[in-house]
Parts: structure tokens; sequence; C-alpha cells
């Protein structure tokens, strides 16, 4: 569909049209003494007319029209730029270079009379535009006759033999519209006075590039090399713009390199067209390597075309070949440099431009305010403010528009209203976006009264309030606890009938995320008055449900979306399986994951997965493989997280044979093992007892990056502890420690261990040691530490601990009063006292524990003052 341009020698151009459109169409370019040209092709069914001959017959580039005899007399040729066929019958649509919006509407062939009877509706419009007077002569004139008068040979009659070609530009340019300007050209061929030259074949291009007229250009193009018009730079340049603006970058790229093997060297005006074409398809790299070798002469000097620049002798601004350049070109190299990121580049080429004398504009210093105020460098962007100020170069509304955002974006909102002001102070009228940036900042800061404020202001000026700051409105209201105020708010904008669907979801999802159900169904309730419900608000309405732990009602809401001619999507059957499954209702959430199957909408083990962990945290484990065995069934393939989740649930219970199984079947599947599933492995592993596999298990953990996780080096611990492996688990415990990995549970393990191996020394310094970093938090903890004080006489120890147990609100269990009855008994207290004791805390737990603490207090003689200085 894209014209296709190709060269046959260094000297001439070939373009070729695409094969859906028409056969190749060949014009070659000699050097300047002599056009030449290939053969063009003519089908009857080409309905693109460009030239009219006298005699009755009008020619077309594809196709020849015969007009009678008696009606050729001042008659005159539109184009006909509907639908036609090739003469192998397909439908091909008239573009020239393809991809382009269709034309919305056909303009038929039209034949008209002198009289203007028959013509363009409509157009005939008087309207003198001031413009039009800076031109002076008879410019005014001519532009106020054609705009009244459709009939061409009757509004230019006056002035038909003595236009010059520069006037003739000037028509051509001011045209309102594609359709006018095309056939005033037309009629500009027709008169054998004018001789139309390059420069109004390059506004043509222009005119139907900006619309997108590309079978129209194909064939001015062709036009020019049947008449010998050689393009000019600036035909080239206005083809690669209108290409690239429309989105027809290989065009743009193979009349840049037709353009290089012509000899002409693209000026300053294409290299920026270039550079924006780049720059605009976000390739970078491509953009500033074109302006470097541009800049430094190097395009010129070879003639290969731009596949052959390399990037070789890059230069920077000051290197090699000095190229002055204008402000605008800079200011679109400084913003190109700015949206690849490159803020040095972009620095390097301001300081270069104010180096060359260029006076920066309000253009330059906003696309660098935004640049450095993005890249979080406010102190530059305010030294650039203060420079704009010296340089006597005012800012616009844009200018204050970025300061506005940027600060907002820096949470420096006061900072953001000051600049609002300042706008205001220098008679610049703030426009919606500067409204609409501050009032959102105001919103989400919950900033009511000063938000409430502007949009008053707002209101007298009649700006609207687009729907997305409307919805964060509603949520500030919501946040400052005025829900009243929040559904009133609410109320105004669905009054005005306008809301749209996406706005009655967020509104939706505002209430619904802070529990506020109520209003979220009301609102839901004026979506469905409007008859603007869709998949969207049930799915945010459904969340709103779950939220508030409203389950029965959510899929209650679920079930009803068919009868309200709304079918259900992925995201609302995801969305009520998750929530069913987070709230341990599995068997729910497995109903609605088969009808979600039915539907054809499950194509991954999400949902699969989310009903499977629920069952297994439930315990029921066979219901989770049997989702497991289903999901299988249904060549959905697990992901890991599938797998762990199995392999966790089994190894909670200790049954090694199914955990290993889908460990040996995650493998199968082509799953790369991971720490997620070794540390559950090296969990499963201790709690059997497990010791060479957990081992051999631990050793691939450390061969990660990340080595193991501390719950699985404290499994370790455990299993060493276990069995008085005490060098191997001091190694464990000294590596976490090194990584600073080391938590109550370690040093506990670490405790009890040295105590079972009667190495009290070792296990009080761990005590003093958790004692110090604040580690003795857990009931397991202390009771290790009481235990290792019974044992090693250390009763006065054993009691100020029991005592600061209590006091941070640690219940004491059996294994507490079973190291304290060891004290007792060991300072002389008979067993039966200690058994009479246990028995009291046994019926009466709060009298029981006093009777423990008189007993222990008359004991040792210490009172908690004495325990305070202890410590």
């Amino acid at each position: 569909m894209f014209v296709k341009f190709q060269h046959v020698h260094t000297n001439c151009f070939h373009i070729l049209s695409s094969t859906k459109t028409s056969p190749s169409i060949g014009v070659s370019v000699s050097p300047p003494q002599k056009l030449e040209h290939a053969p063009i092709k003519k089908h009857r069914d080409q309905q693109h007319v460009l030239e009219t001959h006298k005699g009755g017959v009008t020619k077309t580039l594809g196709r020849v029209y015969t007009l009678p005899a008696h009606d050729t007399k001042n008659k005159d040729v539109l184009i006909h730029n509907g639908s036609s066929k090739n003469p192998d019958g397909e439908k091909r649509r008239n573009n020239w270079v393809g991809g382009g919006n269709e034309n919305k509407r056909h303009f038929g062939i039209e034949i008209r009379s002198g009289n203007g009877e028959i013509g363009r509706e409509g157009k005939a419009q008087t309207k003198c535009s001031k413009k039009w007077l800076r031109y002076g002569g008879c410019i005014p004139a001519i532009l106020e006759a054609l705009e009244r008068t459709s009939d061409l040979d009757e509004a230019l009659r006056p002035w038909e033999n003595n236009l010059s070609n520069k006037e003739r530009t000037i028509i051509l340019k001011e045209q309102p519209d594609w359709e006018r300007a095309l056939e005033i050209f037309l009629w500009f061929k027709r008169k054998d006075c004018y001789e139309v030259n390059v420069i109004h074949y390059n506004v043509m291009f222009r005119i139907l590039g900006k619309v997108q007229k590309w079978r129209l250009m194909e064939d001015l193009w062709v036009e020019m090399g049947e008449k010998g018009i050689k393009p000019i730079n600036s035909t080239y340049g206005t083809l690669i713009d209108v290409y690239s603006k429309g989105g027809c970058k290989e065009e743009a790229i193979k009349l840049l390199e037709l353009m290089n093997k012509q000899g002409m060297e693209p000026d300053e005006v294409t290299m920026g067209t270039v550079v924006q074409m780049y720059k605009r398809t976000g390739e970078f790299n491509k953009a500033e390597e074109f302006f470097k070798n541009w800049s430094s002469g190097k395009y010129k000097a070879e003639k290969g075309g731009i596949s052959g620049l390399t990037g070789k002798n890059m230069v920077d601004g000051d290197s090699q070949a000095h190229v002055c350049l204008s402000s605008y070109t800079y200011n679109t190299l400084i913003d190109t440099y700015g949206k690849a990121g490159q803020l040095k580049e972009a620095s390097e080429t301001f300081a270069r431009m104010l180096r060359e004398g260029i006076v920066p504009t309000t253009v330059t210093f906003n696309t660098m305010i935004h640049i450095c105020g993005n890249n979080g460098h406010l102190e530059e962007v305010a030294s650039l403010v203060q420079k704009m100020e010296q340089l006597g170069c005012l800012p616009d509304t844009r200018t204050y528009n970025i300061l506005i955002s940027l600060h907002t974006k820096h949470d420096n909102i006061n900072m953001a209203a000051n600049f609002f002001r300042k706008m205001k102070e220098t008679s610049l009228e703030p426009d919606l976006v500067s409204y609409r940036t501050l009032l959102y900042a105001l919103s989400i800061r919950h900033m009511v009264v000063e938000a409430e404020d502007l949009i008053a202001e707002m209101d007298g000026k009649g700006l609207d309030i687009d729907e997305f700051t409307q919805s964060a409105l509603t949520r500030m209201y919501i946040e400052a606890g005025m829900l009243e105020k929040s559904w009133l708010w609410f109320e105004r904008f669905h009054l005005e009938g306008n809301m749209s669907s996406d706005c009655y979801s967020a509104n939706i999802d505002a209430f619904g995320e802070r529990g506020h159900v109520v209003e979220a169904v009301k609102v839901f309730n004026c979506c469905q008055e409007r008859k603007k419900l869709r998949a969207l608000e049930f799915n945010v309405m459904i969340k709103a449900y779950g939220i508030s732990k409203r389950y029965d009602e959510a899929c209650h809401l679920f079930d009803s979306m068919e009868k309200h001619g709304v079918v259900p999507d992925r995201c609302s059957f995801s969305s009520l399986i998750q929530m069913l499954a987070s709230a341990d209702l599995p068997l729910k959430a497995k109903t609605y994951l088969r009808k979600m199957k039915e539907a054809g909408l499950v194509n991954d083990c999400v949902t699969y997965c989310a009903v499977i962990s629920s069952f297994a945290k439930l315990g029921q484990l066979e219901a989770a493989v049997g989702v497991y065995d289903e999901m299988i069934g249904s060549n959905v393939q697990p992901d890991i997280i599938v797998y762990v989740v199995l392999i966790n649930a089994f190894a909670d219970i200790g049954n090694v044979k199914e955990a290993v199984s889908y460990v040996d079947a995650m493998r199968e599947s082509g799953l790369p093992m991971n720490t997620v599933v070794y540390n559950s492995l090296i969990k499963l592993y201790t709690k059997v007892g497990y010791l060479e596999e957990a081992q051999e298990t631990y050793k691939l953990l450390q061969s990660f990056e990340f080595g193991p996780d501390v719950y699985s080096s404290n499994c370790m611990i455990d299993l060493y502890s276990e069995r008085l492996m005490v060098e191997q688990a001091e190694e464990i415990f000294e590596s976490m420690k090194r990584k600073g990995e080391a938590n109550e549970f370690s040093y506990a393990m670490m405790l009890c261990m040295y105590k079972r191996t009667c190495r009290f020394k070792e296990a009080i310094q761990i005590a003093q040691m958790m004692r110090k970093l604040g580690l003795l938090t857990d009931l397991l903890s202390y009771n290790h530490m009481l235990g290792l004080y019974a044992s090693d006489g250390r009763f006065k120890e054993a009691m100020a601990t029991f005592e600061e147990m209590l006091e941070s609100g640690v219940q004491p269990d059996d294994s507490t009063f079973k190291s304290l009855g060891v004290v007792l008994m060991t300072c002389g207290v008979p067993k039966q006292a200690v058994r009479n004791l246990e028995v009291k805390r046994k019926k009466d737990e709060q009298s029981g524990l006093q009777a423990w603490m008189s007993t222990l207090s008359s004991v040792f003689s210490v009172d908690d003052n004495d325990h305070i200085e202890e410590r």
C-alpha cells in the first residue's frame, strides 16, 4: 500500500506503488540537463484527474474521460475519490503512500459549467480574514472572491492573466480545505497563460499530506516527472515531513535515501523533520546519529544513502564542520535528548545555543524546565526560571503549567499554588490544564477547603471538571470523612447526564474501597438507570462486596450479570474466585472456577492456584489435589507457585512421598528448581528428621545468589541441635550473624543446644546477648532461658526472668511452671507443695499465679526493686 522508492542508478529515481494499489509507475530523473520518463501503464479504472486538455478530452494519470463536444467549453473536472477495482477484480483503496486514513467521503466527477450552478455546496462563504491584509496588493481581494464565489472562472476573472507565481502560491496556501486547493491548482494548470512550478507542487504536497491523500500525492509526483519539473530540496523536505507525520516512516526514510542519491544534502529544516520523526517513534539513538552525521558534513560527503551512515566519526556540536543552527532546531534537539532521558546532552545543547548567541525562546525554556524537573533537578529548574527573567523571555501558560505539575509531583503543593497565583498576577489566564493539575493535586492531599475554592473559581469561569479529577474529588471527600459531601459531589455530575461508564466505575470503587457499600450500590444503580452497565461496573461492585466481606451478595450480583445483558469477563470470574478463596470458601470458589472453564475463559493456572491454596490452607489436601488433577485434565500447565503450594502443604504434615512427587512433577514439566522449593524441602526434611537430605538441599541453596532464607537456616540449626552437632550448628549461626539475619529463634535454638550439651557458659552468653539485642519476646525463648537458669542453679536470674516475662505480657505455660518447680524443689520446697501449687493454678489461673509468685518471693526474699537493680 505504501509507495516504494527504489533507484535504477545514482542519477535517477523510480517510484513503485504497492501491489495492492496499482502496478509500478516509474519516473526517471536524469541530471539537470534533461528529464526522462519511464513508461506509465494506464488503467481504465484509475480515477484521479489531474489535468484537462482542450478538445473535450480530460486526461488522467490512469483513465481518459471523453466529454461531449458541445459541453467542453469552460468545463472543469473535479476529483472522484472512490473505490475502484484492479484489472484482476480486486477492490482497492486510492491511497498513494498507503496505510493512511480512508477518505471519509467520496467525491464524484462533477462537470461544472461557467455559470457555477453545479459546484461545491457550502463553500462560498464570505469571510475576509484580517490575516489576508498582511499580503497587500490584490491578494486579499482575490481570497475574498474565492471565498464568496464557488465558480473559479468568475472569481478569478479580474486577475486571470496577471497572477504572478508568488501570488498563485499564496492563493493555494490560503485555501481552507484540500478539495478547494486542488480545484484551484487544476484551474491554474488548465490556463495556458500560467506555468505551474515546483513551489506550487510543494504547496499541494503539504496540503494533501496533511489530510493523508497519499494516492493524489503519488499522482502529482509522477506528473512532475512527466512535465520535467525537478524536485528541489524543499520538495523532499515537505514530502518527508508529511509522510513522517502521517505515520509512514518507511516512505519518509526512502525519500531521504532518494534525496541523498540525487546529490542533495538535507537542509536544516529537513534535518529537523527527520530528527522529529525518529523522536516521535522513540528511536532517540537514530535521531542523535542522524543529527551528528548531518552536522559533521558526513551526510553530504557520503552518497550511499542513509544506510551507509554508521556513527563512526560522530562529532559533538563543536567539532569538525561548524554548523550554526536556528532556535527551532535547537529546541528539537533539546526535546529529543530530553525524551531519551539524556539530561547531560540536553544541557550541553542548551549551553551551546547560548554560546552561539541564539536567544532561547519560551519553547526552549519550557523544554529545559520540563526535562530538568522530570529528572528531579529542581535547583536547575529555579535557575532556568531566573534565566528567563534575565533574558526578558516571558513565560507563557505552558511554562506555568509545567512548573505547577513538577512541584505537585515533588510534593511541594505550596510552590505549585504560588506559580498558579503568579500566572494570574502576570495577566496570563490559567487554562484547563492549569486548573485540573492543581485541583487533582489538592484532592489527593485531602485539602478540601483549597480544592473547593478552586472548584468555585472553575464554575465561575464555566470550566469543565474532567472525569478523572471528579472521581479523585469523590475520594477526597470520602478520605476526609465527609461522606454526605462525597455523595452530593457524585450526584452533581450524575444529574448532568454526561458521566461515562468509566467514571461510574471509578466512583463505585472510591466508595467500595473504604467499605461504604451502601453508597457504592447507589452509584451502581445510577449507572444502571443510565443504561451504562458493563462488566467493569459489575467487577468493581463485586470487589466492593468482597472488601466488606459480603460474599453472598457478591455471588448474587455476579449471578445476575447475564440478566442485565452483561457477559462476565475473565476479570469478573478471577476477582470473585480470588475473593472466595481468600475468604476460606474454596468450595464456592471451585463452583465459579468450573463456570469460568465452561465459558472458555481459563487460559492460565492463576485461578486454579487460588483454589488449591485455599483448600491447602484449611488442611483439605485431598480437595486441593482434586483441583490440581482437574487443572492437569484441562491441559492447563501448572506454574511453580502451584507446585510450591502443594509441596509446602505436604511438608507441613510431614508427607515426604507426596511432597517429593510434586518436586519430581515440577522437574518433568521443565520448571527450574528455585530457592522457594528448596526452602520448602528443608522444612519437610527437618520435620521428619531427614538429616542427609536436608544437608544436601541446604548446600544447593547456598549455590544461589541470595542463598538460604532465615527460616531454612534456623531449621538446619534446629536439626543439628537435636543431634548435638554443635560445630555444624555454630557454623550456620555465625554465618547468619555476619549477614545480620540471626533472629530470636536462631539464638534460642543455640541456647537450647548449649544447655543440652551442658555448655552453660556459652548458653549464658547467648542469653545475655539475647537480652542486650532485645530478642527476648517469645514464650519459647523465655522458657529456654528459664530452663537454662534452673539447670545452672541461677535461681535469682530465673525469678527475674519470670517477672520480666509477666511484665511484658507473655503468658506462661506448663513448661514455664515446670522450670520454676525445679527451682523451688532445688531450694528445698517439698515436691508435694509444688504439686499443690500446680493444682491450684489449674483450678484458677489467676489465684494460682499469685500463689506461685508468693511462694517464689518468700523463698528468695527478693522484691521487685532488687530485681530491677540486678538487671
